[in-house]
């Protein structure tokens, strides 16, 4: 079933990298994740639903792409 909160997923085993593209179009890099996490992401029937408590806030991250402009962004961001 494709998520509507995550376009498409990598996972690095040797660096322990997971890369999110989010249908927004921005790209993060959530780093020191257990091979376990990512391949529970790739079983899980609701992508969105597993990253939210299993991921995000779990794991440092960062942005790599941005898919607005920064005139774009929400203030506060």
């Amino acid at each position: 079933m494709p998520s509507s909160v995550i376009r498409r997923f990598s996972y690095d085993e040797a660096a322990r990298r997971l890369r999110l593209t989010f249908v927004s179009g921005d790209v993060y890099d959530y780093d020191d994740v257990p091979p376990e996490v990512a391949e529970g992401l790739a079983q899980a029937p609701s992508k969105g639903r597993f990253f939210g408590p299993r991921i995000r806030d779990r794991f440092p991250c960062r942005r790599v792409f941005s898919a607005r402009r920064s005139s774009d962004a929400p203030p506060g961001r």
